[in-house]
């Protein structure tokens, strides 16, 4: 089974906010997002299951998951399909542009880390001897 770091009810402890229909999956695709952009760069220990060992470093990495969902929902795109492929978009006055050039969704907001991911995985509590971030060794 795969790992995910945050449940539904972190999620509205972490944001204040009521859970979407979806929590679940965005809580699991914010996960893997995370894992492979962020936190296989990083050092830490981890039991059987692959989970965090260290209590605080849970917590830092379940804040980071719900962090990325809550920045989802602000950008309004969780899988970057709204950064892909237009080129000038005009609504009445308003008029939007952008190259054509990524067409992939990998430029889109979605894609990018937020900002209170690196606050919770940069926390004064984060302390070496539980985790590195951007140090992998073996």
């Amino acid at each position: 089974m795969a790992r995910v770091y945050a449940t539904a009810e972190d999620y509205q402890t972490y944001s204040g906010q009521a859970p979407p229909a979806d929590i679940a999956a965005l809580l699991a695709r914010a996960t893997r997002m995370l894992e492979s952009r962020v936190l296989r760069l990083c050092w830490y220990e981890v039991g059987s299951d692959g989970m965090p060992t260290a209590p605080v470093v849970a917590d830092a990495i379940r804040d980071a998951v719900c962090a990325q969902v809550q920045w989802w929902g602000e950008v309004g795109d969780s899988i970057g399909g709204a950064g892909a492929g237009w080129g000038s978009v005009e609504i009445g006055s308003a008029k939007l542009s952008r190259s054509l050039v990524g067409v992939s969704g990998d430029d889109s907001p979605a894609r990018e880390i937020a900002p209170q991911v690196w606050d919770a995985l940069r926390s004064p509590d984060l302390t070496p001897d539980v985790f590195r971030l951007g140090e992998v060794s073996t």
